[in-house]
Order: structure tokens, then sequence, then C-alpha cells
């Protein structure tokens, strides 16, 4: 099948950065690409008692039924938020960057101790599909009580409100960003 030029066909299974690919997974000229999921929208949520929020349903959706769903949450390395990545993507991002470093030189060996510094693996629990946040991380982004998830396609980002708010304002508009990134050859 092709669209937009490129050549899309089915294939049984092959592995690639030892993420296992299914029955059904697509190549693109002739080169597998995952299927990750897409996670879109905003969505608010309130820690509970215990301090837990419920995942959205929305992201839920969006999940490989046949892999657990799991997660890794750290503090994003460029803005006041967390940064929640599906387990599979975070694999595939950490060998990827792993594989650029030489982990005898020093310098290498201490960014990836700072990159790996500070992740959380949560599992949203069965029954409500609650999750619980270290309040450590939660702490390092200002969060009270209530926060956004912000899909933002491989992966979800979690504000506290009044910061989202005024980063927003701070931050350019968006057609702002649209030239200068992609109106330009």
């Amino acid at each position: 099948m092709e669209k937009n030029g490129k050549t899309f066909s089915n294939f049984v299974s092959v592995i690639i950065i030892g993420i296992p690919y299914r029955k059904g997974c697509r190549t693109i000229n002739d080169e597998p690409y995952a299927e990750m999921a897409k996670f879109v929208g905003d969505f608010r949520a309130r820690l509970d008692d215990k301090g837990r929020l419920v995942f959205p349903s929305a992201y839920k959706s969006v999940m490989d039924e046949g892999e657990p769903m799991r997660f890794i949450v750290k503090k994003d390395s460029f803005d006041p938020c967390l940064t929640i990545y599906a387990y599979s993507e975070w694999e595939r991002m950490s060998e990827e960057i792993k594989s650029r470093l030489n982990l005898f030189l020093p310098e290498h060996n201490r960014f990836w101790r700072k990159y790996m510094d500070g992740r959380a693996l949560v599992e949203p629990d069965p029954k409500l599909g609650r999750i619980t946040i270290p309040k450590t991380l939660l702490e390092k982004i200002s969060v009270k009580k209530d926060v956004i998830f912000k899909g933002l396609d491989h992966k979800i980002e979690l504000w506290a409100p009044e910061v989202l708010y005024a980063e927003s304002e701070a931050s350019p508009d968006e057609a702002e960003l649209t030239v200068k990134f992609l109106g330009q050859n």
C-alpha cells in the first residue's frame, strides 16, 4: 500500500532495539516502525487524600492492549513539569541516548547518571486506573492538589495549573513559533 509517497506493508515479527513488534505492525519504505501510543488532549485531575491521580481514560484507550500499562515519570529537563512516557517509548529513547554515549568517559557517565536520576515507574491500579506519583516529583513542579495532563503525541506532560498558565503567558504564541520553525527553508 502506498500513502504520501511512502510504501507501507505488514510483516510478521521482528525485534529492533530490543522492542518486540507484533504481527500486523507496519513498515515505511520496508523499514519497520512501532505503532506507539499517541497521547492527545488536556485533562484536569485532582490528587486524592492518598496522593493518587486518576489517569485519563483517553490516554489508557490508546495503549497497546498486549503490553502492561506502565509509565516512566521524570522531571522535564527544560520546563517546570513532569514528563510521562509509556514504558516501551522510554526504553527506546534511553537505548538511543545510551548508544550515543561512551560510559567510560567521566562526562558522559555524569550525564547518564543525571539523565536517569529521579525517575519513577508508575502503573495505574486495575480497578480505577489511579497512579501514584512520588511526592518528591510533584513538589518539584509545585503541585498542590490539581494537575493538568497534556498529551503531546509520544509523551504526556503533567503540570500544576498555575505554573502552566504562567508559562503559556510568557512563551511566544503558536503563530510565531510556527513561522520560526516551519516557515523557513
